[in-house]
């Protein structure tokens, strides 16, 4: 199978981008495998030279600073030298008197600071302005007391305010100033040389000039030095740089007992920074009328945007607007694919490219995906499952099922069922390579055998014991369709409405025509896939194979005495993100 990260495409729908924007300058970064696989750049980082940027020019990335931010607060969590549910007052003695929106508000934390959700109002683009702010002149804002857009910990609410107060914390609890306690924790250990909060120490011919566009003028501006609000926004960093930032996210899937290695926060904190935190409205982005909506979830984590997608699983990272730039890193972890896009311009936005590039590359499977594996309790339980199929043993089952097992079903109910579902399909039984097994977590495990007249669909889920049990059993016979059921669903899914199979009085046909019309408009042509339940007799349901992609089932029934239609349902398939081994 060719590799779908083909580097002349990868370039030329960035650069593209950068042409519909009308960037200055563009550098993007493609992480694969724990390293940068593939970087370029276009445009200029100075107006008027001919200077296009590459994976080691500095930008700087503003609001993804703050995931460097939250990553040092960790630090200090896990040296024991403050716990994130600390009122802020405790590190910031500003803060102390603060005055709470109500008199039974919980106190400003630094867990709420770091996820967004200290109540503080939305700042953007104010902050943005205050990244020079002189720190004296800081802590005689933060004494005034700021105002409240909502109660302490009831909602999430982006605040760049509250970034500035964690590197104030942070500098209270080292004892050094923010920027250095980043360098000497983060950035020197783990060799991001191109990374600073000093816009001087970056080599001229390095540095990416950041602009504004103003009457189809290009104006330079993003000089301000660093000052209060550093760590919401003042990082300056190259691709080079940030692929290793990045890595080091990725590095920490899965779980497992492996030496922590170099990095300087431990793999379980950096897990941490990339869980919701705080939860966001689920989300439907526009799209085409004649294109599946995707309702897309997720929250903030510390420092760091987490997405969940339908399809494609969990996406996390972080964008940068400021002026003079725009940033944006997002990876997929159950993959180790990663991108990261840095432009020299206000707001650049680039966000859209990245996301765009990143959902492609994991939809082509540029990267094989870790999936949860089962325990070895619950590959051992398959195995006694499969017994019990080929022939019920008593002594077998007392040995392998749960104590709320028989509670659930007796036992004598449960063999039956189980022997008829074996008898209704008959045997030999084999594996199913077509539908190779699933496991949302390491405690189960869902997989199918084929058998002489169609599929037992099977799964276990084990117990929490010291020696798991199996909790829950589910045998289900999937016939295969008759011929009159085959050729009925697939008259059904024709293209022309008249050879539709004849439908029985219990039908609603209106319905019916809407149904397949709408889907046959949205999804193309239609065609029967595997069957995924029914006796095969009398009802069957199949997975649909749309010709755009989409994922339908239809559900028919006919009447046994006349061969009419009498039940049929045709869905757009329930949708959730897939398992991933966290």
């Amino acid at each position: 199978m060719p590799d779908p990260l083909v580097p002349a495409a990868l370039d030329a729908r960035f650069a593209r981008f950068r042409e519909v924007r009308r960037v200055p300058g563009l550098a993007w970064g493609i992480i694969r495998d724990g390293r940068l696989e593939h970087s370029g750049g276009c445009g200029t980082s100075v107006d008027g030279e001919d200077r296009p940027p590459d994976a080691d020019t500095v930008f700087r990335i503003a609001s993804m600073t703050k995931s460097f931010t939250a990553a040092t607060v960790l630090l200090l969590r896990d040296d024991g030298r403050l716990r994130l549910d600390d009122p802020v007052g405790e590190h910031v003695p500003e803060l102390a008197a603060w005055a709470a929106p109500a008199a039974d508000s919980p106190p400003v934390t630094l867990r709420r600071l770091l996820s967004m959700a200290a109540g503080l109002p939305t700042d953007d683009p104010w902050g943005d302005r205050q990244q020079g702010l002189p720190l004296d002149r800081f802590a005689e804002l933060l004494a005034a007391g700021p105002v409240f857009a909502w109660p302490p910990g009831t909602t999430f609410e982006y605040s760049n305010l509250g970034y500035g107060i964690l590197g104030r914390a942070v500098t209270r609890v080292a004892g050094e100033e923010y920027g250095d306690v980043v360098r000497k924790r983060l950035l020197a250990p783990m060799g991001m040389t191109a990374s600073t909060f000093d816009e001087g120490a970056v080599d001229p011919d390095r540095l990416a000039h950041g602009y504004a566009r103003l009457d189809d003028r290009l104006v330079r501006e993003g000089r301000d030095p660093y000052g209060a609000l550093a760590s919401m926004g003042g990082l300056w960093t190259s691709v080079r740089d940030l692929a290793v930032w990045v890595s080091g996210f990725l590095d920490a899937f899965p779980a497992r007992s492996d030496p922590e290695g170099p990095h300087p926060l431990r793999r379980s904190s950096r897990r941490e920074m990339q869980q919701v935190q705080r939860s966001l409205p689920a989300f439907m982005p526009a799209h085409a009328p004649d294109a599946p909506p995707a309702v897309v979830a997720g929250g903030y984590g510390f420092g760091l945007m987490i997405r969940h997608d339908p399809d494609l699983g969990t996406f996390v990272g972080h964008s940068g607007g400021y002026p003079g730039y725009g940033s944006n890193m997002t990876w997929h972890p159950a993959t180790g694919l990663g991108v990261v896009v840095l432009t020299n311009l206000r707001y650049g936005r680039p966000s859209d490219i990245a996301t765009e590039v990143l959902a492609d590359l994991v939809r082509d499977d540029a990267a094989p995906r870790r999936r949860p594996r089962p325990l070895p309790a619950v590959e051992a339980h398959r195995a006694t499952v499969e017994h019990l199929l080929a022939g019920w043993d008593e002594a077998v089952a007392d040995g392998a099922f749960a104590m709320n097992l028989d509670l659930d079903l007796p036992r004598a109910h449960r063999r039956a069922a189980i022997e008829a579902a074996v008898a209704a399909i008959g045997g030999p039984f084999h594996p199913d390579a077509a539908r190779p097994a699933t496991s949302e977590s390491a405690a189960d495990v869902t997989w199918w055998l084929r058998g002489a007249r169609g599929w037992l669909r099977l799964r276990i889920l084990v117990s929490p014991e010291p020696s798991p049990r199996i909790q829950a059993l589910d045998v289900t016979a999937v016939g295969d369709p008759s011929p009159a059921l085959v050729a009925a669903a697939g008259r059904l899914l024709a293209a022309d409405r008249d050879s539709a199979a004849q439908p029985g009085p219990a039908v609603d046909v209106a319905r019916l025509e809407r149904s397949r019309s709408a889907a046959l408009a949205r999804f193309g042509a239609l065609r029967l896939g595997r069957p995924v339940g029914g006796d095969g007799r009398r009802e069957t349901t199949w997975a649909v194979i749309a010709e755009d992609g989409g994922s339908l089932t239809l559900r028919l029934a006919l009447d046994p005495d006349t061969g009419a239609v009498s039940d049929v349902e045709l869905l757009v398939a329930a949708r959730e993100a897939p398992a991933e081994a966290w």
